[in-house]
């Protein structure tokens, strides 16, 4: 049976009155997710810059380290160095004692919020560094490492923390109070020697230190008298107490 004709087009109106109705309830669930999707983006970025940022002042702290006749860089100027090199804008020239300013020029263009607003407003404020020398814990380890004049204070911490701000008007990230912090750790000293002698002062002890690793010389004050009568007995000479031939490599292996 047909419909006549005024209520086929009132059929129709209905169907175009409902799909308005689910195109307004989708776009009120939707909306925010496109807005959220890209600032989830631009604090991975900034989460990025930070991991990159902890590898600098790790680094940094490797090279100024306690021997360095350079010495140490202070947090306070390793964390001015960062703001200017990982959270300002991308083409940032290097120069020393620079420092990143608050201002349109010097942000990175990218990290605002859906209103334009700076996600790093302040970086002094939001953004901070601080490197860490600490010392392997192995309590054997480091009476030998002592005695032989090892490093032991040689893992070096670079950490950056980054807070960013507060998106107003945003759910949830209005009341968020999000921080990132990323840490890079690097073995300082590898204990690793320059060549023969540095491992042959290392070894042997030469009686300044009581718990030199190879104390030779009372050995060999002892094995002196024995000499004469270990050349006899054995036919061939005595072993060298407190001889160190490292790297030697044999001649059959050589060839």
């Amino acid at each position: 049976m047909s419909l006549p004709m005024t209520e086929r087009g009132a059929c129709a109106r209905r169907v175009r009155g409902q799909s308005t109705v689910e195109f307004l309830v989708l776009a009120l669930v939707l909306t925010p997710l496109f807005m959220i999707v890209p600032l989830l983006g631009k604090q991975l970025d900034i989460a990025q810059a930070a991991s990159a940022a902890s590898r600098y002042v790790a680094f940094e702290g490797m090279v100024h380290h306690g021997a360095s006749p350079r010495g140490w860089k202070s947090d306070a100027l390793l964390a001015a160095e960062v703001r200017r090199r990982f959270f300002s804008n991308s083409d940032a020239p290097i120069k020393t004692g620079d420092i990143a300013g608050d201002f349109a020029a010097h942000r990175n263009p990218l990290w605002h919020d859906h209103r334009g607003r700076a996600l790093l407003p302040v970086l002094a404020n939001h953004v901070g560094a601080g490197s860490l020398r600490e010392t392997i814990a192995q309590p054997l380890g480091a009476v030998f490492a002592s005695a032989m004049g090892l490093d032991e204070r040689n893992l070096n911490t670079g950490t950056v923390r980054v807070d960013p701000a507060r998106i107003e008007d945003l759910p949830p990230f209005d009341t968020l109070d999000l921080s990132i912090e990323r840490r890079t750790t690097v073995l300082v000293d590898t204990w690793a020697a320059s060549g023969p002698d540095a491992v042959r002062r290392a070894v042997r002890n030469d009686g300044s230190n009581p718990l030199g690793h190879f104390p030779y010389r009372p050995l060999q004050m002892l094995v002196a008298p024995l000499k004469p009568f270990v050349a006899v007995l054995e036919g061939a000479s005595p072993p060298e107490i407190g001889r160190v031939d490292p790297d030697i490599v044999p001649e059959d292996r050589i060839r």
